[in-house]
């Protein structure tokens, strides 16, 4: 079981209790935690808490694979990729292409710092919703990445500069099909389409996004194979 952590916290807590007794009561071992990606190195700070249960026996959550000190950052996972301006796409990968922006949104990245928000740009490129007081706190959009520290959270979204922080950290676009991709933890060359199909934005997009981070998922994987082989 893989969800976000606030499932913890709805209604109090109690429908995640009464799933965890509703499984211990069918004689299940249960353990849960929330894993934070960077620990298992991914280059990108998700969380997400992890539920596993067995009727074998006990079984351990997955370990952390990397200390804080290790943990990767977004120049170690995608500074090595071609540049790129907005709206082209790599002639050697048609993954990594990056979505056009409009004008507007040229001179807003343009004037984006990284790790920075919009209320460093001039008032002239401001969204009205933002200058109004009810859009003041809504400060984690139109940001770009830093390259030294791990990527947010990547959405379904990922590939629009206007949707979170997924500006390049110092290219004048969004994040490109492959970065996202590699900041989920899927190899260089892994391809989301058969060769010769269109590579269509929101269905690859929504493809990446939605993954179980490819880091994560082995740690689970291989805790979970360990735990049977452990009973075998």
């Amino acid at each position: 079981m893989e969800n976000v952590p606030r499932l913890l916290a709805f209604r109090g807590g109690d429908i995640f209790a009464l799933f965890v007794d509703t499984l211990r009561a069918a004689d299940y071992h249960v353990v849960w935690g929330v894993l934070y990606g960077p620990d298992f190195g991914l280059a990108q700070t998700r969380s997400r808490l992890v539920l596993l249960a067995s009727r074998l026996g006990e079984i351990a959550m997955p370990s952390p694979t990397h200390s804080a000190d290790a943990h990767r950052t977004v120049r170690e996972e995608i500074g090595m990729l071609p540049k790129l301006k907005h709206g082209d796409v790599d002639d050697a990968d048609p993954l990594h292409r990056a979505s056009r922006l409009s004008d507007t949104n040229a001179k807003r990245i343009a004037a984006a710092k990284p790790g920075g928000t919009w209320r460093d740009w001039d008032l002239e490129l401001v969204t009205p919703c933002h200058r109004a007081e009810t859009g003041k706190g809504y400060s984690s959009v139109y940001g770009r990445m830093s390259w030294a520290a791990p990527s947010p959270t990547i959405t379904t979204q990922f590939f629009g500069f206007g949707n979170g922080r997924f500006g390049h950290p110092e290219q004048d676009r969004a994040l490109s099909l492959r970065e996202g991709a590699l900041l989920q933890g899927f190899p260089r060359d892994y391809q989301f389409v058969p060769p010769g199909e269109p590579v269509q934005f929101k269905k690859v997009g929504r493809l990446i996004g939605n993954a179980v981070p490819v880091n994560l998922a082995g740690a689970i994987a291989r805790t979970v194979r360990q735990h049977i082989e452990s009973f075998g």
